[in-house]
């Protein structure tokens, strides 16, 4: 599989990732599966993929304890980026950016992830009631202590929603990023960037480009939209996010199967592409800084995704998902 070069230290990882979040968290509890999830690491391993992406509150904790029993097998294939900064309640997420929680947070990750080295420890929020500077300071002293080689940021929303406000996508976080640049390097930065959620596109990466820092791609399938495999009306479980976020309504979903076909018509002129693959080469497409980290819980989705380093988009193909219409139905 192609390799690509993210941030400080020039960090390899493969062209495409696995996100492990849907294994443990968010998405359908029915279909969960330890067994199953360890082969579909195992597969994606087997095909070139090196990036794997958790966090300690997926689960909780449990995600980490899945990834433990692989990495105590194939560490030296595994470039693994976890998160901290979340805690996970009966009905809440509260963040905590405090220099001591963190620490003890990466020493907890390090145990359930049986490894002694975290490869890109990455803040998944900023604690409001913490100078993201002091939270960062800490991450950084854990780069100094040999328990983390690297650190990232996750993005928060697109949008800001500060009453009469009109800022540029994803406005809070460059602010975020300056400021803990002046702390310590940023290698990377996870964000969510689609198809249908372009936004990172026009100051996100602009932003990451310049400064030689990865961009994770995170949701590049829509959250399974852009798969093909959804259909509208079809309903999700109770605990699925899917059942509360306004683009997976059975309206919406309707509404925006324009975008599916598209992908469709361009996989069909590539062989025996699909349309989730064409969704992953168009973010290869974006630039060597961009590594698409695909959900996946299954070991099929698994392979299908990781193929997608061999599908090559032309001028055509590239210019007709450009026109494609945009999403419709409020994400942020």
């Amino acid at each position: 599989m192609e390799r690509r070069t993210i941030g400080a230290g020039a960090l390899e990882v493969g062209a495409i990732g696995l996100g492990c979040m849907p294994m443990s968290w968010a998405y359908t509890a029915s279909e969960r599966d330890g067994e199953s999830s360890m082969r579909t690491v195992h597969a994606a391993l087997d095909r070139g993929v090196t990036l794997l992406d958790t966090a300690d509150m997926y689960g909780p904790f449990t995600n980490e304890l899945l990834l433990g029993r692989v990495l105590r097998r194939r560490r030296a294939d595994v470039f693994v980026s976890t998160k901290c900064g979340l805690l996970v309640g009966e009905q809440h997420i509260v963040a905590n950016g405090r220099p001591g929680y963190v620490k003890r947070a990466c020493d907890a990750s390090l145990r359930r992830l049986q490894t002694d080295v975290i490869d890109l420890y990455q803040l998944h929020r900023a604690d409001p009631e913490v100078p993201i500077e002091e939270t960062w300071g800490a991450m950084a002293e854990l780069v100094a202590a040999g328990k983390v080689r690297s650190l990232g940021l996750c993005a928060v929303g697109a949008r800001e929603r500060r009453r009469g406000a009109s800022a540029p996508a994803y406005a809070g976080t460059l602010r975020q990023l300056e400021r803990i640049q002046q702390v310590f390097p940023v290698s990377c930065v996870e964000a969510e960037l689609s198809v249908w959620s372009p936004e990172a596109l026009t100051s996100l990466l602009p932003w990451c480009e310049a400064r030689g820092i990865g961009l994770l791609a995170a949701m590049p399938l829509g959250s399974g939209f852009l798969t093909g495999t959804l259909t509208p009306g079809g309903g999700f479980e109770r605990d699925d996010v899917r059942a509360r976020h306004p683009r997976f309504t059975a309206e919406m979903m309707a509404a925006n199967q324009p975008i599916v076909a598209g992908l469709r018509r361009v996989a069909a002129r590539h062989g025996d592409a699909t349309p989730a693959q064409v969704a992953l080469a168009w973010l290869l497409a974006q630039g060597r800084h961009v590594v698409p980290v695909p959900g996946a819980k299954k070991e099929r989705w698994a392979v299908e995704n990781a193929a997608a380093v061999r599908l090559e988009l032309n001028s055509r193909d590239l210019a007709e998902i450009a026109a494609l219409p945009a999403a419709q139905g409020s994400w942020d």
